[in-house]
């Protein structure tokens, strides 16, 4: 019997798989498709996603895979107007490692994610489909569209925006549909364009964006649909495509070619009303959907999987009550708001400035999108003692320290792992009767030295106090230096 089921083996489930198998779990992670997708789809990944999948152990592999640095290239009535290049005013700095996000396909981030499931001894299973299932005080059984049957302590649905799961719960899914604001998608090799740039034009014959990956001889191509004299929208097809961009670019030369990948995007603005019922829960595109400007699809549905990843673990191995199950929906469905808004704002901006000559997607563009700044202030896991600038649900930044051995370490190295780590800044670290790890900076011989008192900043410390940090790097708990007892009492209420 697996402990966790996972439906649904896209970016969502797979993080969640991850780590649920990192932290010794049971995990099984089905999906009906009979293969493994191969499109493009979400085509990047932000810097908060980034953090959190270099957590999980892939970060230097997905570096490796994708781009840091794609330059827009922009056109306004196939003219050429002006190159924009968001990367070059980015920097790493101290408390944030990655500048800026990563242009990286799904299918990509789909197979790094596999290959560090199977560490674990995980592995997909594909062609398998839920047809529906039943839940009691102990268990919840699936019964499969072949007829055979799974028993799990809890099932997890994963599997998109039009989610079996979600409907077998009966689960509202409120929010706006617009079916005439559209866009054509699709995976295509291009002949005759500069590969390192994003090329977008825009003009009155509405818009076309060529966007290429790493690696591959794919561009993902995107553009207003082609229309009848009817008015009615023509089929996403290649050769569709190809007249939509002579249309727009006005480039003969340039030619397109292999389509793998042909869909029609509508705005769909919806998240569900629960995450969770019972032992079944929801995340990802199962629990939203928004307008994909700012690219924050997959991303969120990483996040919501890194959210519920630590306590689902905790709470199947024996290490908290299944209580700790609730503050994932008291945690992120105010997210997914708070996503659903900004994303509609993001595309109106968008859909405003392209008609203006020089101006691209990236004035819709903005520090919100890089996720670094979702926090959980007032959730019932946030223990604010301290009242500084930095408080308890906000993200945990990173830091670079020396080792008690005078060896260069940082922050995010020391929490990787999925555990609590508890920072003692000026003071020994308290003695805990559970598995936390322990790190005492500027305490004497044997702690850490922030040498440049970056930890000290980002954290806003300034003598001596006590930092509680949760498995997926938020802060738990701020706490006087000499109130260890506070720390004990927190996690003592998670059941630990």
């Amino acid at each position: 019997m697996a402990a966790v089921l996972i439906v649904g083996a896209g970016p969502t489930g797979l993080t969640l798989a991850c780590g649920l198998a990192r932290l010794g779990a049971k995990v099984r992670i089905i999906d009906k498709s009979p293969e493994f997708q191969s499109s493009s789809r979400g085509k990047g990944l932000n810097t908060r996603s980034l953090e959190v999948l270099a957590d999980l152990g892939i970060g230097d592999r997905l570096l490796a895979a994708g781009r840091t640095r794609l330059p827009f290239r922009k056109y306004f009535a196939g003219e050429f107007v002006a190159d924009a290049d968001l990367s070059l005013d980015s920097a790493p700095t101290p408390d944030a490692p990655y500048p800026g996000g990563l242009f990286l396909p799904q299918f990509r981030v789909e197979e790094l994610l596999r290959e560090q499931l199977a560490t674990y001894g995980v592995k997909v299973e594909l062609g398998v489909e839920l047809a529906d299932f039943s839940q009691d005080e102990h268990h919840v059984t699936v019964t499969l569209a072949d007829g055979g049957r799974i028993t799990a302590d809890y099932l997890v649905g994963c599997d998109g925006g039009r989610s079996p799961v979600r409907k077998r719960l009966g689960l509202g899914f409120e929010g706006s549909s617009d079916p005439e604001q559209a866009m054509v998608c699709g995976d295509v090799e291009v002949d005759g364009l500069d590969r390192t740039v994003w090329h977008q034009w825009f003009g009155p014959e509405g818009a076309v964006l060529l966007c290429p990956f790493e690696g591959s001889e794919k561009w993902q191509f995107q553009a207003s649909p082609e229309r009848e004299a009817s008015g009615a929208e023509v089929e996403p097809s290649l050769e569709s495509f190809q007249r939509i961009f002579d249309r727009c670019a006005g480039l003969p030369d340039v030619r397109l070619r292999n389509a793998t990948w042909l869909s029609t995007w509508r705005v769909n603005v919806r998240m569900a009303d629960r995450y969770r019922v019972g032992r079944v829960l929801i995340a990802g595109d199962a629990a939203h959907v928004h307008p994909i400007a700012g690219g924050l699809g997959m991303n969120t549905g990483i996040q919501d999987a890194w959210n519920l990843g630590w306590k689902l673990a905790h709470v199947v191995t024996g290490q908290a009550e299944p209580g700790l199950l609730d503050t994932y929906e008291e945690e992120r469905l105010p997210i997914a708001a708070w996503t659903l808004n900004l994303t509609s704002a993001t595309l109106s901006t968008m859909n405003e400035s392209i008609r203006t000559p020089g101006v691209g997607i990236e004035s819709g563009f903005t520090p919100d999108l890089t996720g670094l700044g979702i926090g959980y202030r007032r959730s019932s896991l946030s223990d604010d003692r301290l009242g500084g600038s930095l408080r308890a649900g906000d993200r945990a930044p990173d830091a670079p320290l020396l080792g008690p051995d005078a060896t260069p370490t940082r922050l995010f190295d020391l929490y990787a792992g999925g555990h609590f780590t508890l920072l003692s800044f000026g003071h020994p670290a308290p003695e805990l009767e559970t598995a936390v790890r322990s790190v005492a900076i500027d305490a004497g011989p044997g702690s850490f030295d922030d040498v440049d008192g970056h930890a000290r900043r980002a954290y806003g410390v300034d003598g001596a106090a006590l930092v509680l940090v949760r498995p997926d790097n938020h802060i738990a708990l701020t706490a006087r230096a000499d109130d260890a007892a506070a720390v004990r009492a927190y996690l003592a209420g998670l059941g630990r």
